[in-house]
């Protein structure tokens, strides 16, 4: 009883709450046997300081062998919270991640290693993690020096709201020790820039002290941190009781300075170089304060030489860096080798793998002593071969590879999929965009093709059944890359198909394509023709409707009774996640093909459905969920259409047979638009370029940088003048001339463009997120700007009946009316926000009244009377909707969140008992 008393007894009853072990990266290895009263503190201050309630969800980014994952479950359990857990794969894969975590679970509270925040990259942390309207609440850094200040700053928009938190801790003291929240006046522009982030105040229950080398206590100066407290202790490897009050060694040292710890790096991070003392957390934090750095990793290797390990932001000259750190480093802390690498390696904890990057430099240095020169596609498929035994640890293995191998099928995990992705762009001396996801999801046959279009751009590579290799020189066939984009190989060898098909396209906000006319074909008897003035006149002469396969809407959609039109359901179909893209119609002049409905969905599918039955004719799987909306090419036999894995995909209309993919580096959400006078697809993607395709050449005809973000909305072709519009989520729009690619006038509008511009002969029009519609004439001038109260991310549908009206919606929940002279005309109150873009229509057998299609998100469709905004029909979808709504005579085609695809049939009022609605 009197030990007891003195000691706390591994062997009392229900003392431990869990046991694990230390990683060793910053130090030996242990075990640690933690009680309840240890770590429970731990869980109730810090639900009390990110102030937790049941609405939150939480995300489980420490594996269970990482003591803070701990506290993200039992935060989310103790109140109620939701916690969200992913395979490690997606965690591999920042666009993935992000998508999984604030797309579509809203997750509130993140805490993670600064290394695991990195490997979003600055693009998606600017874009998502930390926009100004991200979902996260709660930003909690630990396990790592927390970034330096200006990086931070640069990462964290003007407009976000997320509190950030830095914790500090051992796992020999149950995770967290410290916390200290970073004030928000720290991220205005004229805040000090020498501020440095301290490690904060003790967590409940704990004890933090600051001891010299003679174990005096540090109240000014610098000294080592040990952690305790009365009953924050853990029994560690073979000890049975343990005194009250112990305090532990942590081996890191800070500068304490006005009571607040400054954190200077670990005992086992000081080395000696050139006869002085330093710590080599000094340099990556010199390193992270470049433009040109995203991310960056220091080792001492073998003791001998001091590398940086660099993960750049775009293009970085050796020298130049060098010449950067030597601004602000004395030289016994200059680094002696800059490595190039891809992304940071990471333990199991999230923390930087310093013993991935020593094999790294290994290689590193074994590649240079070798001729790794590939003199050939046939070299790169044996090469590849071998690397992939070698990681894999099938070397002494004769047998051949599958092509249809898939790594993680065959015994692969994510950190040796890093590994095989260093080895082959040490291989091939370069990078390769997109290849880490090609090798966690596809085989080794389509891990070859992508290599292929950076080393050997030129040529079409295939394999056989045997695994040889034959070469087919390209020619003089017309197929001339540009730049580092290159064509990928057909999945066929497809040849264009003959002859053109006669066609109207329908897309949103009006767009229409009619192509490929004659006179037999604009004969009386055919059931569509387009005004002069670009409103559509629709008979069902041809084609009546077939009532006998409307589904009441019942409990699925409603519809107000008093409204002159109901609308009534007339197919629905399945596309297993949620569709976000708007639809394309296409309605061929020959009464022997139907008309289709194209779209994509999360699925990662392209459907291709009977406008009039609902049956789908094809499906097609992507490589990645599909948001962009489909367009059809001039000849009518290809759809185009942008995908998450940043490919862009042409797709047979007939079949759904890939003709042809073209890489981008980043995802491509942008819908493309096509001319008609040339054939050039222009289509934008999140890596910031705007790109004109020859999707018959299959070629890159030119890329534009458009300085200033990623390009999320679709660009806007006009004919007079011959401009293409692009505007980027970095709020600039662009006009740029189609056949050249050169930039003709731009205009930084300050906050993102999610709204894509639409034109007419006399304006261009586009939403923003500052809650504006700008006008601007094609010479570029600013000729109004029309304010709503709310963000706008719909886009401007300018009517083409008098070409006076302007329809568009905005998150203040209204859909608006206004002029050409930016004067409003009418607004019509709708009961959710407006992202999707209006539709104006007519159709002879409702009454011949324009009308306006628009959509909230709640899932309400409206049909609005365009020249009064008065409601003449409404309808509820079981879902969010964020598609736009595509109307043919009484067809209106609109995309939901619920995974379907609805077709919605228009009936007058009288009509609907006669037919049976």
């Amino acid at each position: 009883k009197a030990l007891n008393e003195r000691y706390m007894d591994v062997g009392q009853k229900c003392s431990l709450a869990y046991v694990l072990h230390t990683s060793g990266t910053t130090g030996t290895p242990k075990i640690v046997r933690v009680p309840h009263k240890c770590i429970v503190p731990n869980i109730h201050h810090l639900k009390s300081i990110f102030e937790v309630t049941q609405d939150d969800m939480l995300f489980l980014a420490s594996p269970l062998t990482f003591d803070p994952s701990v506290v993200e479950l039992f935060i989310a359990l103790t109140s109620g919270a939701s916690i969200l857990v992913v395979p490690n794969t997606v965690k591999m894969m920042p666009l993935e991640l992000s998508a999984a975590l604030f797309r579509h679970h809203h997750v509130t509270v993140l805490q993670a290693t600064p290394t695991l925040l990195r490997r979003f990259g600055a693009h998606i942390i600017k874009s998502t993690v930390l926009s100004a309207d991200t979902s996260l609440r709660v930003l909690a850094l630990g396990g790592e020096t927390f970034p330096i200040l200006s990086l931070l700053k640069s990462w964290k928009h003007q407009e976000n709201r997320t509190s950030i938190f830095n914790l500090y801790g051992i796992t020999e003291v149950s995770s967290w020790a410290t916390c200290y929240k970073i004030p928000e006046e720290v991220f205005s522009a004229d805040f000090r820039t020498d501020f440095s982030v301290p490690l904060g105040s003790p967590l409940l229950g704990t004890t933090v002290e600051v001891r010299d080398d003679n174990g005096s206590a540090v109240l000014e100066g610098e000294g080592q941190v040990f952690i305790g407290g009365e009953e924050r202790i853990c029994f560690l490897d073979d000890e049975i009781t343990v005194p009250p009050g112990t305090m532990r060694e942590t081996g890191d040292f800070v500068r304490v300075q006005n009571a607040q710890m400054v954190f200077l790096g670990r005992k086992d991070n000081q080395i000696k170089r050139h006869g002085k003392r330093f710590n080599i957390e000094c340099l990556q934090q010199a390193a992270e304060d470049l433009c040109q750095v995203e991310a960056c990793a220091v080792t001492w290797y073998q003791q001998e030489k001091l590398i940086l390990f660099v993960v750049p932001s775009g293009d970085l000259e050796e020298r130049e860096t060098l010449q950067e750190l030597q601004k602000c480093l004395p030289a016994h802390a200059i680094p002696d080798e800059l490595v190039r690498i891809k992304s940071l390696p990471l333990t199991s904890h999230g923390k930087v793998d310093i013993s991935e990057l020593n094999k790294i430099y290994h290689n590193h240095l074994n590649s240079r002593r070798r001729d790794s020169k590939l003199n050939g596609a046939e070299e790169l498929w044996e090469r590849l071969q071998y690397l992939w035994k070698s990681v894999l640890g099938f070397l002494g293995d004769s047998s051949g590879i599958s092509r249809d191998a898939v790594f993680l099928h065959s015994g692969g995990d994510s950190l040796k999929a890093l590994q095989f992705c260093d080895e082959i762009e040490m291989l091939v001396g370069r990078a390769v965009p997109g290849l880490l996801e090609v090798i966690l999801s596809r085989t080794i046959e389509q891990v070859y093709t992508h290599i292929l279009k950076t080393v050997f751009p030129d040529e079409d590579q295939l394999i056989n059944n045997d695994n040889a290799l034959k070469r087919k020189l390209s020619g003089n066939n017309g197929e001339e890359i540009h730049g580092k984009y290159g064509k990928l190989k057909s999945e066929r060898n497809l040849e264009v198909v003959p002859g053109l098909i006669s066609f109207l396209a329908l897309s949103r906000g009006n767009h229409f394509l009619s192509m490929n006319f004659t006179k037999s074909l604009m004969q009386p008897h055919n059931t569509a023709q387009v005004r002069k003035n670009r409103i559509l006149t629709v008979t069902n002469n041809a084609n009546k409707t077939d009532w006998s396969s409307v589904q009441q809407l019942q409990a699925e959609c409603s519809h107000v009774t008093t409204a002159e039109l109901t609308l009534c359901i007339r197919w629905k179909s399945n596309t297993r996640k949620c569709v976000d893209a708007s639809p394309l119609v296409i309605i061929p002049f020959k009464d022997e093909i139907s008309a289709s409905v194209y779209v994509g969905s999360h699925s990662h599918t392209m459907q291709a459905i009977d406008l009039d039955l609902g049956e789908i004719k094809w499906e097609k799987t992507l490589g990645d969920r599909i948001e962009s909306s489909a367009c059809i090419s001039r000849c009518g036999n290809f759809v185009i259409v942008g995908c998450y894995d940043g490919l862009v995909y042409v797709l047979q209309s007939s079949d759904g047979e890939t003709h042809w993919t073209f890489v981008t580096e980043d995802t491509v959400k942008s819908s493309a638009v096509v001319d008609p006078s040339s054939g050039l697809v222009y289509i934008g993607s999140h890596d910031q370029h705007l790109y004109a395709l020859d999707i018959y050449k299959k070629v890159c005809i030119w890329k534009l940088h458009c300085e200033g973000g990623a390009v999320f909305s679709s660009p806007c072709l006009s004919s007079f003048p011959h401009h293409v519009y692009v505007a980027t989520l970095g709020g600039l729009l662009l006009a740029v001339n189609p056949v050249t690619g050169n930039k003709i006038w731009k205009s930084f509008l300050g906050k993102p463009l999610f709204s894509s511009p639409h034109c007419n002969e006399k304006c261009v029009c586009i939403g923003c997120v500052d809650g504006n519609l700008y006008c601007y004439t094609h010479s570029g001038e600013k000729v109004w700007q029309f304010p709503t109260n709310g963000p706008v991310f719909s886009s401007p549908c300018i009517s083409t009946s008098t070409k006076q009206e302007i329809f568009f919606g905005s998150h203040d929940r209204f859909i608006y009316c206004c002029n050409t002279e930016g004067n409003l005309l009418w607004k019509f109150e709708g009961t959710s926000s407006v992202y999707g873009t209006p539709f104006v229509f007519q159709s002879d057998d409702l009454k011949n009244k324009i009308l306006l299609a628009a959509v909230s998100t709640d899932g309400t469709v409206w049909i609005l009377n365009a020249k009064s905004g008065t409601a003449e029909g409404v309808a509820k979808l079981p879902g969010e909707v964020f598609s736009s709504p595509v109307v043919w005579g009484r067809k209106l085609v609109v995309g939901c969140r619920n995974d379907y695809v609805y077709c919605l049939d228009l009936c007058i009022m009288g009509e609907k008992e006669q037919q049976g609605c």
